[in-house]
């Protein structure tokens, strides 16, 4: 690395920590405002934001020594952080996980003739497709339960409605959709899947 990466008086120095603010800036809305906000998982954000900050400036140190080392050693990384993935991480955490990588690598490129707007476009990008992902999982996310119904005479072709109201009253849930699963004509019973907004 040279002499005079961390010399204050490099003006790398201070496009680096330009970068920084601006990978700040973007963490803090993209974990505490939309991850936090959605998931109400504390734990994790000191995490994510650690992360964030670490690979900001290995990505950055390393892209000022050798490009080439750098991305094969940001790529290993990269995998090598996914792999420590344990029960306590599901698939929206370790999607956050790979947007926090992503976000801090691309705001720590120095790209020669590269505009820093083009860099919060990208961000823009990402912090937008988040909400929107998070707003699309809220309306179309559904329950699924398996219940014991006994009214078999529902079942029969063209009383979806009737069913679904149904189910709706007895299970006090606002029922979206019926599936059978099973239907025991010796117990006069069915096993049915149902499916509700959480």
């Amino acid at each position: 690395m040279p002499d005079n990466y961390f010399n204050l008086n490099n003006p790398d120095f201070y496009g680096t920590m330009l970068r920084f603010v601006i990978n700040l800036i973007f963490l803090i809305i993209l974990i505490r405002g939309i991850y936090f906000k959605y998931t109400k998982k504390e734990k994790f954000v000191f995490t994510f934001f650690l992360m964030g900050i670490m690979v900001f400036f290995l990505t950055s140190a390393l892209n000022s020594v050798f490009m080439q080392l750098s991305m094969g050693f940001g790529l290993f990384a990269i995998f090598a952080i996914l792999r420590f993935r344990t029960r306590n991480f599901n698939l929206k955490d370790m999607s956050y996980i790979f947007a926090v990588i992503g976000i801090s690598v691309i705001n720590s490129l120095k790209l020669i003739g590269f505009p820093m707007l083009g860099i919060v476009i990208f961000n823009v990008i990402i912090i937008i497709s988040a909400i929107i992902l998070e707003k699309f999982s809220i309306n179309n996310n559904t329950t699924t339960h398996s219940i014991v119904y006994e009214n078999l005479e529902l079942l029969k072709t063209g009383k979806k409605q009737r069913i679904l109201k149904d189910v709706s009253e007895l299970t006090g849930k606002d029922i979206l959709r019926v599936k059978i699963r099973r239907i025991d004509f010796r117990d006069k019973v069915a096993i049915l899947d149902i499916y509700y907004k959480d």
